[in-house]
């Protein structure tokens, strides 16, 4: 079955948020992706406040952000909460891979934009988790650069890169745009490798 997703942001909110951005300095700069289905990654990652900045720069360009969430948080009535802030259930008690079940929300939808996080973490990882490429991989969709820098404040979208399947090569252009990308917290920002296992 396929849904049409799409989550309307008001001219209101938008300006709240636009003052919001300027008031404090911040800037937003945004490269189309120009397709409604992709997965969006967010570098770096070592403040709470980094959410507030992608919620802002979401709202401001109105582009509807989901995230996945354990379905145990979407019980009535917590579920209606939950979705209206874009989440989406998946069921991490079967030995459904993880990925395939993410991946396989974009045959769900015929807009669909995934949010998550390789860092996992807001302290300094020694590498980045790889889901989220294989997520795009085995649904056949780009891979957004998100990033918030701190130094020059400017939050938006960079290129997208399409999966190859070569995840070496594939991960040296996510390593080139980010190398320069400056967090709130420049100490806690790992190296964008993968693992060595």
């Amino acid at each position: 079955m396929s849904l049409t997703l799409g989550i309307q942001r008001s001219s209101l909110a938008q300006a709240i948020a636009r003052s919001v951005l300027q008031l404090t300095g911040w800037h937003t700069h945004v490269i189309s992706p120009h397709t409604s289905r992709y997965v969006l990654i967010g570098a770096p990652h070592t403040s709470n406040w980094d959410f507030v900045i992608i919620l802002l720069l979401m709202t401001v360009e109105s582009i509807p952000i989901r995230w996945m969430g354990k379905d145990t948080l979407f019980r009535w009535p917590m579920g209606v909460f939950w979705r209206s802030f874009g989440a989406i259930p998946v069921n991490r008690r079967e030995r459904t891979n993880l990925v395939d079940q993410i991946a396989a929300k974009f045959d769900e939808y015929d807009e669909l934009i995934i949010g998550l996080s390789p860092e996992g973490t807001r302290n300094k990882a020694s590498h980045w988790r790889t889901g989220f490429y294989y997520i795009a991989l085995k649904a056949d969709v780009p891979i957004v650069m998100a990033y918030i820098d701190y130094e020059k404040k400017v939050c938006g979208l960079g290129p997208s890169i399409k999966p190859t399947g070569d995840i070496q090569a594939d991960f040296m252009i996510i390593r080139d745009f980010y190398s320069e990308i400056v967090g709130k917290y420049p100490h806690k920002q790992g190296e964008i490798e993968l693992s060595a296992k």
